[in-house]
């Protein structure tokens, strides 16, 4: 057997923290292997990347996800006892809820809901003479969301909510500050939503019929039990957390728009004319180039061997989510932004995979793939075709230290004008 190479150092978790996208990638080519071993918050930890890798890393025979993920994340990313950390029968039963939930049809009812909420905003933005493009979209994805998921939201509470919704995804990660506002704000978004979900099945909250909320409700796992109210709660977050960090991919997918003009008039001839293959070419493109997630997290299932190397029951994995994602074995001109890319091939289930990998409905891709494209399409036409408005001065580099990157001054618009 092969050594596993280690990345040097006695702990890398500051140098991991410090660049969280190109840390596995960067140590795997100078070590030249798909996988290497780092120190990570004082635990040996297995880092995988590309193609190859991620294809052994979703073989469910070979890892498990049940406590994978760092309790920190568990206490605020992903709450406690929801899909992410379950395995086998337990996850496809659970992961049928969430694609029964967000079917196709499902998916166009909440993208007409963020479209009257575009409307709506717009009369307020052209008020301002600065947006945070990235801000102003949460309130707005966080009214259409609860709406649409059948989640009673009083005007009152809509600041409240959203703040508690964002700190999920955008603080989980930060300074110790931010993390225990995450904290504080996952408990408080779970106790919010387990007495409602409680409420409705003693008959004294009437939930609307056929929404996301009557479904948690209702949903028996394999042993023929209700959810109890506090995981049920978990996993209706994880329907409305979802849909209000697709505000980091549309914030992207701006700069993008920004950042390399010459896709403007293709996008808009696409998106006006019927003619969908280039927008949505547009849209992977900026799921592949862009950072969002920068790695998911397995166990060891039981020992196995694996080109050359030792793998022992209950090492920690990580998979390089965006290092694979610009593996130039399988893209050419990785770093470039190229759209056109995906009209020459159909990505596969383990070269493109910004919401992880294999296939969703029996594996942990992510169910909400399908709302992130649509609502990337939805906003990418309001903002050619519906709207105009400026990108003033500001700074546009990307803060790759940052838990999920963005622009550094979050995208400013200026300007804002409906259009008839």
């Amino acid at each position: 057997m092969r050594r596993i190479p280690q990345v040097s150092g006695w702990d890398q978790s500051l140098a991991f923290l410090a660049d969280p996208y190109r840390f596995i990638a960067r140590n795997c080519r100078q070590l030249r292997s798909e996988v290497v071993q780092a120190r990570l918050l004082l635990r040996q930890t297995l880092c995988f990347t590309g193609p190859r890798a991620a294809e052994l890393f979703y073989n469910e025979s070979l890892f498990c996800r049940a406590g994978a993920a760092p309790e920190p994340l568990r206490a605020t990313l992903f709450g406690k006892g929801g899909v992410q950390g379950l395995d086998g029968a337990a996850h496809r039963r659970r992961k049928a809820l969430f694609m029964r939930v967000l079917a196709p049809e499902q998916v166009a009812a909440l993208v007409r809901q963020v479209s009257h909420e575009w409307e709506h905003e717009l009369a307020r933005w052209a008020e301002q003479p600065r947006v945070p493009l990235y801000a102003a979209l949460h309130p707005m994805l966080t009214r259409a969301v609860c709406h649409w998921a059948g989640v009673p939201l009083a005007p009152a509470q809509v600041a409240l909510r959203t703040r508690e919704l964002v700190a999920l995804f955008d603080q989980a990660t930060g300074p110790p500050l931010s993390h225990l506002h995450s904290r504080l704000a996952r408990m408080a978004l779970e106790s919010w939503l387990a007495h409602l979900l409680a409420e409705a099945r003693a008959g004294r909250v009437e939930l609307p019929e056929g929404s996301a909320a009557e479904a948690v409700a209702l949903h028996r796992d394999e042993d023929g039990k209700v959810l109890r109210p506090r995981i049920a709660a978990v996993e209706l977050i994880n329907l409305l957390r979802p849909t209000v960090a697709v505000s980091v991919f549309i914030t992207q997918a701006a700069h993008a728009l920004h950042m390399a003009p010459q896709c403007r008039e293709p996008l808009s001839d696409s998106l006006a004319g019927g003619d969908m293959r280039y927008a949505q070419a547009f849209v992977q493109e900026v799921r592949r180039w862009y950072p969002f997630f920068p790695a998911v997290a397995a166990r060891v299932r039981h020992d196995f061997e694996w080109q050359g190397y030792h793998f022992s029951r209950g090492e920690l994995a990580l998979l390089d989510l965006y290092g694979t994602n610009h593996d130039p074995r399988s893209w050419d001109d990785a770093d470039e932004f190229r759209p056109q890319r995906f009209l020459a091939r159909k990505p596969g289930a383990y070269d493109f995979i910004p919401q992880g990998g294999a296939e969703p409905h029996a594996h942990h891709r992510c169910p909400g793939e399908g709302v992130a494209i649509a609502l990337m399409m939805l906003s990418l036409d309001w903002l050619l075709h519906r709207m105009r408005c400026e990108v003033p001065q500001q700074d546009l580099s990307l803060d790759m230290s940052r838990l999920p990157a963005l622009p550094r001054d979050g995208l400013l618009i200026s300007g804002v004008q409906a259009l008839s």
